[in-house]
């Protein structure tokens, strides 16, 4: 039988429109020394006995580490800690040097402020084409009730404000927008004065119908990312939700990108969308992003905040 030839980044790309949890897996190597790397292949197993598993690819160069470790911890990310998951997903040399941690009673690393932990025996290691599935025996945990960071199509969101979102969108006739990048560039519909690409709906997945749109529009294929901006226009009342979304490779049908070098001399349709897009120049520049609440005129920014941290 042949096996089935996929692309890797579309494979990768479906597999990222279900939306999971941030986790980092902790342990201690041979020599005592800490290691860890954020996953978000994670899920529990069974109640009893307790189990747990998590993915590790075998290019991982915690690779021989992790699967020679007997125990490990996994600490399951808060709503604040963007910041920890972008550490443990990087090369960085001390990567607990940032962020404040302690050993658990297995002596495995616990880090502070995280939505909840679980600190495990090695149960299983199974292997899984280019990953291994390692189930652990839940030795130990601790329940915070802080809400969890979340991850789909690329980018984090925070549960509990994509759920006012969500729930302002049942409420009536929707206006949808979208912050639409391909490769750092933001694309805009118009000639002299620039809108952002957007479209109405009353009731359905707010996020299916603008994906539909923005194909449309561009002739690109369009992932439909993190929720970016919520608000209110007081002059005709009607809900506003922007998404960031990704573009396919390739010239638009219809408007176009620009650079943000471009965008910074450009005119905008209204005060809403220059607000917006001078937001996005900033926070793609630091790699930070937050998601925006109020009307047209003022509101506030709800960051996946960096924090003070210590070793």
């Amino acid at each position: 039988m042949t096996a089935e030839v996929f692309d890797p980044r579309a494979l990768r790309d479906a597999f990222g429109a279900f939306a999971t949890g941030v986790t980092v897996v902790t342990a201690s190597d041979a020599a005592g020394k800490p290691i860890g790397f954020t996953a978000n292949s994670f899920t529990s197993v069974s109640l009893d006995p307790p189990l747990l598993l998590v993915c590790l690819a075998k290019s991982s160069r915690n690779y021989d580490s992790m699967t020679s470790a007997g125990r490990f911890a996994i600490n399951v990310l808060s709503e604040t800690q963007k910041d920890v998951s972008n550490t443990f997903a990087r090369p960085v040399e001390d990567r607990f040097a940032t962020v404040d941690w302690r050993l658990g009673r297995d002596g495995c690393p616990i880090f502070s402020d995280v939505a909840a932990w679980f600190e495990c025996s090695m149960q299983d290691i199974i292997e899984a084409g280019d990953h291994v599935i390692i189930i652990g025996r839940v030795t130990a945990f601790e329940n915070s009730g802080l809400n969890g960071l979340g991850y789909a199509r690329g980018g984090y969101f925070t549960p509990r404000l994509a759920g006012k979102a969500v729930s302002a969108a049942v409420e009536g006739e929707i206006r949808l927008g979208a912050v639409l990048e391909q490769q750092g560039a933001v694309f805009l519909a118009g000639n002299e004065t620039l809108s952002l690409p957007n479209c109405t709906v009353e009731g359905g997945d707010p996020a299916r119908t603008l994906a539909a749109y923005l194909e449309q529009l561009t002739g690109l294929n369009v992932t439909i990312g993190f929720l970016y901006s919520v608000y209110e226009d007081k002059s005709d009342g009607r809900q506003n939700i922007v998404y960031h979304a990704l573009a396919s490779d390739g010239a638009p049908r219809q408007g176009r990108f620009l650079r943000p070098a471009e965008l910074a001399a450009a005119k905008f349709s209204s005060s809403a969308t220059a607000d917006i897009i001078n937001r996005f120049v900033l926070e793609s520049s630091i790699g930070n992003f937050g998601m925006y609440f109020g009307d047209e005129t003022g509101g506030t920014v709800h960051p996946i905040a960096k924090k003070d941290v210590h070793s």
